[in-house]
């Protein structure tokens, strides 16, 4: 007889303990993951690097593919794309710079071989 109720002891005083243990885990989880959350909020975006520098006097097929986004070796219908997107985002009639508009086509002209050099205006 006394086995019997020290098992039933045990048993109906170990599920309160479980239960605490199970709650316990549960909140620590919680305040872990917030703090894992909050601290992926507070990190500085990681933007695209760009190209730093300034333009070079006369623009070399290198800078061209730079300002286009592309490889030197892109086939022309690429480069055609690329300065389609790149002349979008940066056209005079949407609020982009002549200055920029120019050399941006300049560098598909480089590209395409249709110049040798610095032709542009400004």
């Amino acid at each position: 007889m006394g086995f019997n109720w020290q098992v039933r002891f045990v048993v109906n005083c170990g599920t309160p303990l479980v239960a605490g243990l199970a709650v316990a885990a549960a909140a620590l989880a919680g305040r872990y993951g917030i703090q894992a959350w909050q601290a992926f909020k507070a990190r500085p975006p990681t933007l695209r690097k760009f190209y730093e520098g300034g333009f070079q006097p006369t623009m070399t097929r290198r800078e061209a593919a730079l300002i286009l986004g592309i490889r030197e070796s892109t086939p022309a219908d690429k480069v055609k794309e690329a300065h389609r997107k790149v002349m979008v985002a940066n056209h005079p009639d949407a609020g982009g710079s002549h200055y920029l508009a120019s050399k941006i086509n300049e560098a598909k002209d480089m590209m395409l071989g249709k110049t040798r050099g610095s032709e542009s205006a400004f």
